[in-house]
């Protein structure tokens, strides 16, 4: 989900970092086109102690959160009302600002950019590390194929499974500590052209760095992503594993930052839902809708915006 003290789940540079008590989450961060290559799966192997003692430290935050009320899956409800200009306000909030700056350890709002999405089709690729075991790939692969499905879905864009790596333009990585070496070793590949900081961080990131996603920009159009990667923590208990595959994943399409505005939301580094809400959805489709476009600044969208966000909420214009 986000970055914070382990707050919102996931990095999105799409950067997930948390804070020792929370959830971290993600936000894009353009990088150049990456390349295509085969990968032979990974066999399971048991996990190391130091992974084991990572998984015992996560299942402690997920049932710390819980008992807080918070990591909600019912989506919001009479409790969590939102109006189309609360719509209006959050889309501009998350699509136009990066959750992180430019860099892989720069905190903060960042200053406003242009709408970035994908103009191509999605297709999304899962590559597992040794220490996944088969029943979690399993319970993993239904789930991104699942949302993936529903993400088409709410967004109108063409989303889909790829079956190879090759084919794939999306690259979810589902790995855990003792996999670092698989994971940068595979990132370098994709994205010949990261850099060296940004590779650490995928092979070394904290502990209250949950997930996190980085999303790749065409050279010819800075504001049009052509590739992603994204990178769930293998070590999280099933509920937060799942918030994060949901937050990296959107984030990934154009949805990078984070607001603590926006409720019922992912998009915000509280922590009070776990999974993608109605509110969410709305704001998918918004950003893929045909009225905006990559490049459009805040004050160019803004009146568009909220001309799709009423007719969203059934209001008259």
């Amino acid at each position: 989900m986000r970055h914070r003290p382990l707050a919102g789940l996931g990095l999105a540079i799409a950067l997930l970092a948390g804070c020792e008590n929370s959830l971290p989450r993600r936000s894009p961060l353009p990088q150049a086109r990456p390349a295509a290559v085969a990968v032979q799966p990974q066999t399971p192997q048991p996990p190391s102690d130091k992974s084991l003692s990572l998984a015992r430290y996560y299942r402690a935050v997920q049932n710390d959160l819980l008992t807080q009320g918070l990591l909600r899956t019912d989506g919001g409800g009479p409790d969590t009302p939102f109006t189309a200009d609360d719509l209006v306000r959050d889309f501009i909030n998350i699509a136009f600002f990066d959750e992180y700056t430019r860099g892989p350890l720069a905190g903060g709002r960042g200053s406003a950019g242009a709408l970035s999405r994908w103009q191509a089709p999605v297709r999304v690729n899962v590559e597992y590390g040794a220490s996944v075991q088969y029943d979690q790939r399993t319970k993993d692969g239904n789930s991104i194929t699942g949302y993936v499905r529903r993400l088409a879905r709410v967004s109108g864009h063409s989303i889909t499974m790829a079956p190879r790596s090759t084919e794939a333009n999306f690259h979810v990585f589902v790995a855990g500590e003792d996999d670092s070496a698989f994971v940068q070793s595979r990132i370098a590949q994709l994205i010949p052209t990261i850099s060296t900081p940004e590779l650490e961080m995928f092979g070394n990131l904290p502990r209250n760095f949950y997930c996190l996603v980085i999303a790749v920009a065409s050279p010819r159009n800075p504001d049009t992503y052509i590739n992603a990667v994204a990178l769930i923590r293998s070590e999280h208990p099933d509920l937060v594993r799942l918030a994060c595959i949901h937050e990296e994943l959107a984030q990934g399409l154009g949805l990078p930052n984070d607001s603590p505005e926006a409720r019922p939301s992912i998009f915000n580094d509280d922590d009070e839902f776990a999974l993608l809400t109605r509110h969410d959805e709305l704001l998918l489709k918004m950003l893929y809708d045909p009225r905006l476009s990559p490049g459009m600044t805040p004050d160019q969208a803004r009146p568009i915006a909220r001309i799709i966000a009423r007719e969203l909420m059934g209001q008259a214009l």
